[in-house]
């Protein structure tokens, strides 16, 4: 049942509204002022806000704009003589859903409102609609229980929900602008824009005008204002990917534009105001960087306030299970197939591989397998050509070709998978999967038992 608010300071009016809402299946309560309908408006979550546009004190309009938008936005109606229909079409302008003209028609009243709490409801759905979505996409792809991603993890949990700026460190395809989305949709910042811009794929000319726009004129081909993305940023978070690429010129600007959280537009004389969080992210050595002088510290320090250190994939071997399984389950959804995981002689080889594209390889090789597999397990045939070349045709890594970190492997847990995966390419056949894995039946049997991984 959809609940309005009638807030109007003639008592038998707003009496008459209420019976005629109520009668016609709202939930219907009244406010004799605007000072009292907004106390009403944090309690109730009205869906329909029904007001007189004149009343003493707060009016409709300063209701209008009064009413808090957020968790909810309720649908907001004027009421109006004729001699002041003018000011109910600004309201409409200002945000109400409509306006109704004195004396009431009933039929028009009940129509006009169910409109605006159909309104309500769709907005309530797409706010439930996009909270799922946050929850997809802040952990989309952010998969593993290394002691490395932990760490990281645990950063990105304390300082999503803070305005603090943040330099996420990485190889190259470690997930960097993955990171950077997460932290957006774990901020207050989450239903506000999420731009994006790659410092290496632009112009050195062409930097100030990309970030903080350009008048009409300012330069040859300006032929229309444009607003930058601190611009389309506002209220948002800005990421800036490859930041140690940015032109020394451009990170003087950047630097005061952070500081003072004001530009000025190419051609502009005058500054604009923007409320914009920063992400940047590099797979460069900084401190290096600065050292040479092409970085300047100034700026590293203010983007430095946190920052996040992603471990590459031949850091994280132990990951690699919880990683294939979240491949094979995105492209199975992707592309319609029902691949069930990979054989132990893939996931061998994975183990034993260096990634040097880390996670964004990782992902084109399982995308590939999954597109080539009909169904079933992914064997050493569906697998990338460089990975079957560093560990022969087929079959699992040797042991001259696996390499194992400083940090070395968890190797229980390499085992217990290899364990798992070969019972399942086995289809629940210990004799077979003992076979596949090069053990004998009895030793087979005795590591099923250890790990207690049932044999069906």
């Amino acid at each position: 049942m959809a609940v309005v608010l009638v807030v109007d300071d003639e008592p038998l009016q707003a009496g008459i509204l209420r019976t005629i809402l109520e009668k016609g299946g709202y939930e219907t309560h009244t406010a004799s002022s605007g000072k009292e309908a907004l106390g009403l408006v944090e309690r109730l979550r009205p869906d329909v806000i029904l007001t007189d546009l004149r009343m003493e004190g707060m009016d409709g309009i300063e209701l209008i704009a009064a009413v808090p938008r957020e968790p909810f936005e309720p649908s907001m109606i004027i009421m109006t003589a004729h001699g002041t229909i003018a000011s109910a079409v600004d309201a409409v302008r200002k945000g109400a859903f409509d306006y109704l003209a004195k004396p009431l028609d009933k039929d028009t009243l009940l129509l006009t409102v169910r409109r605006a709490a159909e309104r309500a409801a769709l907005l309530k759905e797409n706010l439930r609609l996009q909270d799922q979505l946050f929850g997809r996409v802040r952990m989309e792809g952010i998969v593993g229980r290394s002691p490395k991603m932990a760490q990281a993890l645990e950063v990105l949990r304390k300082v999503a929900p803070s305005p603090a700026t943040v330099l996420v460190l990485g190889e190259s395809g470690t997930g960097k602008e993955l990171v950077a989305r997460a932290i957006h949709f774990n901020s207050p910042r989450r239903k506000k824009p999420f731009t994006a811009l790659n410092c290496s794929a632009i112009p050195e000319q062409l930097f100030e005008s990309e970030l903080f726009g350009h008048e009409r004129g300012s330069f040859t081909g300006a032929e229309a204002r444009k607003e930058g993305l601190f611009e389309l940023s506002q209220g948002g978070t800005l990421f800036l990917d490859e930041i140690g690429d940015l032109p020394l010129s451009m990170q003087a600007k950047l630097l005061r534009a952070l500081q003072d959280k004001e530009i000025r537009r190419v051609g502009g004389k005058e500054s604009v105001k923007v409320d914009v969080r920063v992400v940047a992210a590099t797979n460069k050595d900084l401190a290096k960087e600065m050292a040479e002088g092409r970085f300047r510290e100034d700026l590293y320090y203010r983007l430095a306030v946190v920052t996040v250190e992603l471990p590459p994939l031949r850091e994280r071997r132990e990951d690699l299970p919880e990683l294939i399984d979240y491949f094979v389950g995105r492209y199975n959804r992707e592309y319609g197939r029902r691949v069930t995981g990979v054989s132990a002689a893939v996931l061998a080889a994975f183990a034993g591989y260096s990634w040097p594209g880390n996670i964004r390889q990782l992902a084109s090789v399982m995308e590939r397998a999954v597109l080539l597999n009909e169904g079933g397990t992914i064997g050493a045939e569906d697998i990338r050509g460089e990975l079957r070349a560093a560990h022969g045709p087929a079959g699992p890594a040797g042991p001259a070709s696996l390499e194992i970190p400083d940090e070395g492997l968890d190797f229980e847990t390499l085992e217990k998978e290899l364990l798992r995966k070969a019972m399942e390419k086995a289809g629940g056949v210990a004799t077979k999967a003992a076979r596949l894995l090069g053990m004998s039946y009895k030793t087979f049997l005795y590591r099923l038992e250890k790990f207690r991984i049932d044999e069906h």
